[in-house]
């Protein structure tokens, strides 16, 4: 209901003032209030509370207040400059942002190279790609879509997109050159186009909560059954080869969701389970370039078909992930960027750099480069924070404020 106008407010009536009388000092005791005092009174004692301050007033506080966590932290001195903070805010998710570029070059030469086999007749190419690795990468793409679904990171969430997209592209040019399954495919189809819609629809605050609860338990399943499971299959030819880790991690996550839904938990259990998919979601992707260092050590001769460009831009795209996972204090976002970015990008480039496949020049470069802006990233964020130190960002990162 919107507030009365200023010419609404009627003051109450008040009897007019006997005529003076000739000056004694009862009368002056007795004299009445000044004219001022007559139009103060009434507001201090018989006007309403929701006078005293006008809704039109508390919206203009309310729209230039300080951003939530500069407004809450009264204590630290990130108060003293809002400016700084709303700067770094609006350049940590344009760079976010920026991240689609190298990742999605990453991803294109390899779908142009699929379709020329594809016209070309060469079907035989295109079992050189693994399926059951692409669907690995497409089943944590989609766990981390609806990690930063529900947080409302808009960048975060069109990075994952692209990479659900992108990775499914793939995955229809395996199915038309028949080296992946039509029955594992068709499932794959229906998980993307459910996964999409409902993460879509829960970003726009049209799904229900109880459906969004059973893709969430979907996710963490799957998530939890095939992380180890690709953990396992890395070490193969000195294990033997079984399918038992997921069956078993797969058991245990159907039990634990289970006992989080019919509240056999504490509320900390609850949290924690709830926390798994995304984890389990960087875990995969974390697990990645541990698999490509493990195959560079067993056969140094593959580190020659390897592309430094290629290293280079996974780099790249996850380095510009991190600012923002600083900024906004997500720990698990900063541990998969910054271990994608050196691990995956720097950690193969140093492998290709030990076995004289790329020039010394290139790999201090990217080494100079990679810690320059790991530096700029803490410098920034403890200014923008008003912190004295960029070590209290990391601090803050990891022990929370």
């Amino acid at each position: 209901m919107s507030s009365p106008s200023v010419p609404a407010l009627r003051l109450p009536l008040r009897p007019s003032p006997p005529p003076p009388r000739r000056a004694s000092s009862v009368a002056l005791a007795l004299a009445p209030p000044s004219r001022a005092a007559l139009l103060l009174k009434p507001l201090t004692s018989r006007a309403p509370a929701s006078c005293h301050r006008p809704a039109h007033l508390i919206h203009q506080r309310r729209r230039h207040a300080l951003p939530p966590v500069a407004a809450t932290a009264t204590s630290k001195p990130a108060l003293k400059d809002p400016k700084k903070y709303q700067e770094w805010d609006s350049l940590t998710a344009k760079l976010a942002g920026a991240a689609n570029v190298p990742f999605l070059l990453l991803q294109l030469p390899q779908i142009v190279l699929n379709a020329r086999n594809l016209l070309a007749g060469n079907k035989t190419a295109l079992f050189a790609v693994p399926w059951l690795g692409m669907l690995t990468g497409l089943l944590g793409n989609l766990s981390l879509l609806s990690y930063f679904a529900k947080k409302r990171e808009t960048e975060a969430m069109i990075v994952q997109t692209l990479g659900v997209i992108s990775t499914y592209a793939v995955l229809v040019q395996l199915a038309m050159a028949e080296s992946m399954p039509v029955p594992q495919f068709v499932a794959t189809s229906v998980v993307v186009a459910a996964g999409l819609l409902l993460n879509f629809l829960n970003y726009l605050g049209w799904l229900p909560g109880n459906l969004w609860l059973l893709w969430e338990d979907f996710i963490t399943v799957g998530g939890l059954a095939v992380l180890p499971q690709v953990m396992w299959s890395t070490f193969v030819p000195f294990i033997p080869n079984s399918v038992l880790p997921g069956l078993i991690s797969g058991s245990l996550a159907v039990a634990a969701v289970a006992m989080a839904r019919m509240g056999k938990l504490s509320e900390g259990g609850i949290k924690f389970v709830g926390s798994l998919s995304g984890w389990t979601a960087t875990l995969l992707f974390m697990w990645m370039p541990v698999a490509q260092m493990w195959t560079n050590y067993l056969n140094p001769s593959n580190i020659k078909g390897l592309s430094a460009f290629s290293m280079l831009l996974a780099m790249l795209g996850n380095g510009l992930m991190i600012p923002r996972a600083v900024f906004i204090r997500d720990l698990m976002w900063f541990t998969g960027s910054t271990w994608a970015s050196v691990l995956q990008g720097w950690g193969n480039l140093a492998c290709m750099y030990c076995f004289d496949s790329i020039s010394k020049e290139f790999f201090f470069g990217t080494t100079s480069g990679l810690l320059l802006w790991l530096g700029f990233t803490l410098w920034r964020d403890a200014a923008a924070y008003g912190n004295s130190s960029p070590m209290t960002s990391l601090k803050e990162l990891v022990f929370g404020k």
